[in-house]
């Protein structure tokens, strides 16, 4: 179970690349699961899941300006991965499967990325513009982000 939660923090994760980080942040923080005594306790400290809410507000603002670059691009996949690498370790870590959980959260952001982009592309097609699809994605992205870290045993 804890493994699949960490592929589908990766997939979110591969939606928005902050939010995935942010929400196991806070649930960290919160005390949802441990992990202060891993590698990973940063992500448990106090200004951390705020630092990664910043950044994951920031990421939803931009991404709806033209002038953002795909998600598919190197930059953007790479931070992706990277976050979804960060997030599925982190729940991996809160029952000693902190490689797995990486993993697991490295192969969700693929599918996330990918799929991510794939469906909003329909939806920008069925509305005849982005901005609907990327509000959609975003109420996905933070919706499944808090199911996810609440399931986390």
């Amino acid at each position: 179970m804890l493994l699949f939660l960490a592929f589908l923090i990766g997939i979110i994760a591969g939606l928005r690349a902050m939010t995935a980080p942010a929400a196991v942040a806070w649930g960290a923080a919160l005390g949802a699961f441990n992990v202060s005594q891993t590698s990973l306790a940063f992500m448990g400290y106090r200004w951390t899941p705020w630092i990664f809410t910043v950044l994951a507000a920031v990421e939803m603002i931009t991404d709806q300006l033209p002038t953002t670059p795909s998600r598919k691009v190197p930059m953007q996949f790479g931070a992706r991965i990277i976050m979804g690498a960060l997030a599925g370790a982190t729940i991996g870590a809160s029952g000693g499967f902190l490689t797995a959980g990486l993993i697991a959260g490295i192969l969700g952001a693929v599918v996330g990325t990918l799929g991510g982009a794939f469906i909003r592309g329909k939806l920008a097609k069925a509305f005849g513009k982005d901005l609907p699809a990327a509000l959609i994605e975003d109420a996905v992205a933070i919706g499944g982000a808090l199911l996810i870290v609440v399931a986390v045993p």
